[in-house]
């Protein structure tokens, strides 16, 4: 077993540990570019690598009370569906064996989209709470609609390029239920719907045989141990220091990628 793979993991389970977000923005794109592997199977591998990591840390959530069911619901209602659709997209016209270049470009955009996210979420938090009692009588008759297509626009983005269902995630439920949701909540509730859909974007890569299960293992055994650590760090490392660090490590991945 290549030492690279679990200590990948371990870096990338301590930036997790840390910052609550981070897993599929960094852990597809060291694949790519540190371990050498095909773009295509990074992401199915990736996929089913944010799925076990966040069915642990979902059951935690939902132990802790901190996921909103409905809002869980409609969110899936959206993305599962969209991704079951983009699977059979892929599977039917082949682009399963779409070039590297693609995917790695897909990605490196989606990417720099995430640090932005990420930088500036805290204050789109805030204008979401600014806005005018008569908008905000008309915004809530329309966030069931909102949360559904807000879904389905994660579930199309996580299943080509793994990444989305963490930082786009949360900051989407941020816009729609700022007051309903307390950020802890927003992060239960984020991965908690990031589990159905990563799992069945994840059986689609496997049943196109994109999926590297024993790469997947290494990443495993070294990501348990440094998201533990990096927990238990989270006390003692400035908030505001983590963002920006992990905004200038996805900006400076997805410009890798969209420049190879």
């Amino acid at each position: 077993m290549d030492y690279l793979h679990p200590l990948s993991g371990f870096l990338v389970g301590t930036m997790v540990g840390l910052t609550g977000v981070g897993g599929g923005s960094l852990m597809a794109p060291i694949m790519i570019l540190l371990l050498g592997v095909a773009p295509t199977t990074a992401v199915g591998t990736d996929l089913w690598f944010a799925a076990l990591t966040k069915m642990v840390g979902g059951g935690v959530h939902h132990s802790q009370g901190h996921a909103d069911w409905q809002v869980v619901r409609r969110l899936a209602l959206g993305s599962v569906p969209a991704a079951a659709l983009t699977l059979w997209f892929l599977s039917a016209s082949g682009g399963h064996q779409m070039k590297g270049g693609l995917v790695s470009h897909m990605l490196g955009g989606v990417l720099v989209v995430t640090a932005i996210v990420t930088l500036f979420q805290r204050k789109i938090y805030s204008a979401a709470l600014n806005i005018e009692d008569e908008q905000k009588t008309a915004y809530r008759r329309l966030l069931p609609i909102l949360t559904v297509l807000c879904g389905a626009i994660l579930g199309v983005i996580v299943t080509l390029t793994s990444v989305g269902a963490g930082a786009l995630g949360a900051t989407m439920l941020v816009m729609l239920y700022p007051i309903r949701l307390t950020m802890q909540k927003v992060v239960g509730t984020d991965i908690v719907h990031a589990v159905p859909l990563t799992m069945l974007a994840g059986l689609g890569y496997f049943w196109m045989g994109l999926v590297d299960f024993q790469l997947l293992g290494s990443l495993l055994i070294g990501s348990i141990p440094g998201i533990v650590l990096g927990s238990r760090l989270t006390k003692h490392v400035n908030a505001g220091f983590l963002r920006i660090t992990l905004a200038i490590m996805l900006v400076f991945s997805g410009v890798k990628l969209l420049t190879s």
